[in-house]
This record gives C-alpha cells, sequence and structure tokens, in this order.
C-alpha cells in the first residue's frame, strides 16, 4: 500500500477527539451538562470501532480524550494504550477555553490530566481545547497548560470561523516563549487565505478529492506534515437526532455520517499516518 501514497516521505498526524455526540457545543442547548448521565452513551462502541479500522491499516493515532469520559469508560483508554496509541487531553467536561476564567481553566486542564493519568498510567504531555476556542482573546491559556505540566497544545485553527479561529497566526507548529508547542490544525493557503485542511465537518461536507489535494499540497508544496482530526460519533449514521437543532446545526452534524468510515479508509491509505507526539515533538 505504501507506494500507492500520494505523499511517500511524509507522515502526518491522525487525531481523534473523543468526546460524544450529546457533548458537542452546537447541541449544548439541547443536552444540559447536567443530565449528560441521563443520555445513553454511544462513544465506546464508536472508538472501538476506530481502533478496529486503525489496526486493520497499521496506523498508529492520537485521542485527545474528554474525562468525564474516561471517568466512566476507563477499559477505553486503557485499551487505546494497549493498542499503542497516544493519549492526549481534550479537558475535562467539553467547556470552551475561551469561556472560561485562567482559574476555571486551570481546575479543567488539570482533573482531565489527573484522571487520565490515573487511568491509563502513562503522562499526558498534548492537550486540544474544545472547539479549538484558544484564541486572540486568551492566550493566556498557554501558559496555564505548560504551568499544569503539558508540552503541547492543538488548540489553535488559523481560519475564519463563526465559532473559532485565529487566522493570522501561524500556520505550521510554533513554541511559545515559555516552552509549549502550539501545533495548529492544519490548513492550506490559496488565493491569499487560509482554507482547512484538517478534517472533522469540512471532511465530511465536502468531497473527498478537496481534501485529499489540501493534504498532498501541505505535505508536497509546503514539505510540512499536516494534523488531521475527526470525532467518534462521525462513523456512526445511527445515532440519534436532534430534530430540534436548528438548520445549520443539524446540516453541520449530520450530512454524510453514512460515507464516514468509507472515507477514512481511503485517507488510511491515501496518506501516511502516526501519533502526533511522534510527528512533531523532537526525539529523545
Amino acid at each position: 500500500m505504501m507506494e500507492n501514497r500520494v505523499s511517500a516521505g511524509v507522515t502526518n498526524a491522525l487525531t481523534i477527539d473523543v468526546e460524544d455526540y450529546f457533548q458537542v457545543s452546537a447541541l449544548a442547548p439541547h443536552f444540559p451538562r447536567a443530565k449528560w448521565d441521563d443520555v445513553p452513551c454511544r462513544v465506546e462502541a464508536n472508538v472501538d470501532r476506530i481502533l478496529g479500522l486503525l489496526h486493520e491499516y497499521g496506523t498508529k493515532a492520537t485521542f485527545f480524550t474528554l474525562g468525564w469520559i474516561a471517568e466512566r469508560y476507563p477499559k477505553l483508554v486503557r485499551l487505546i494504550i494497549m493498542e499503542g496509541h497516544e493519549l492526549a487531553s481534550h479537558g475535562y467536561g467539553h467547556e470552551r477555553a475561551s469561556a472560561q476564567t485562567a482559574d476555571a481553566f486551570r481546575a479543567d486542564v488539570s482533573l482531565a490530566k489527573a484522571v487520565l493519568e490515573d487511568i491509563s498510567g502513562v503522562e499526558i504531555r498534548g492537550y486540544r481545547a474544545p472547539s479549538f476556542s484558544i484564541g486572540a482573546t486568551n492566550l493566556w491559556a498557554h501558559d496555564v497548560l505548560r504551568e499544569t505540566g503539558h508540552v503541547y497544545s492543538s488548540s489553535v485553527y488559523p481560519i475564519a470561523h463563526d465559532h473559532y479561529g485565529m487566522p493570522d497566526s501561524p500556520r505550521f507548529p510554533y513554541y511559545l516563549s515559555n516552552g509549549l508547542l502550539e501545533i495548529p490544525v492544519t490548513t492550506v493557503r490559496c488565493l491569499g487565505r487560509n482554507w482547512p485542511a484538517a478534517g472533522g465537518g469540512y471532511f465530511r461536507l465536502l468531497p473527498y478529492p478537496v481534501s485529499r489535494w489540501s493534504l498532498q499540497r501541505v505535505n508536497q508544496r509546503d514539505h510540512r506534515s499536516a494534523i488531521f482530526y475527526f470525532h467518534p460519533w462521525e462513523i456512526d449514521p445511527a445515532q440519534p437526532k436532534v430534530a430540534a437543532a436548528d438548520a445549520r446545526t443539524r446540516f453541520r452534524h449530520y450530512v454524510n455520517l453514512d460515507h464516514m468510515e468509507s472515507r477514512l479508509r481511503r485517507l488510511l491509505g491515501d496518506f501516511e499516518w502516526d501519533r502526533a507526539d511522534r510527528v512533531f515533538l523532537p526525539k529523545a
């Protein structure tokens, strides 16, 4: 399979944001956080499917996992480690960094790190903010992450978006003055602006060749590794539908869920992938 890949020699980072469908920020009005324990979870079965898919393709990945999920599904966390993947933090309760004070953010990331480390027995070095919610107004979050023992973050998206984004930030990994490595979500530069090239909803909503072209351009023209992400609920077309959600949210959340797994198979076959820590952190 290696000889058929479009960017042989460049390894990209494959990441999964481990949260359930009812924890998505856009659906928050319909699933109050206090009621989460009353909603049947589907994340365990979906992560198990993803682990099987990665095993089939001989691929390792990074799982940015909510502390809330880890507490309720410790076997899921241990299985991620047993399969040789990187475990990283997605915070505890999927609260946006931009909606928290520095003290609240510190408490959230500290709790998540402690929970994940206690269950897994491994050091948690990476963090990704829910909804890529580190931006120009809360860059102090990088200092909090370093203070709480994190080595890298993948929380800045250098695009203009209605919910997040910092389009003028660097497109590729950079070190902060405090020593923290920020790994921005991958974009492709075209027509004078940054365009999303890292997965998520865009991977489902746009034709697969658009994602393939974008990643290939980053690998071959920029000569850089990309970081790609998706969620376990995106491979689950049978998840309950929230009819009361507005039309935009329903479109973004439900379109092409039934095609997601086949697209992931093409992605795994077309490019080389590994864990974020092995792609971007200095070799020991």
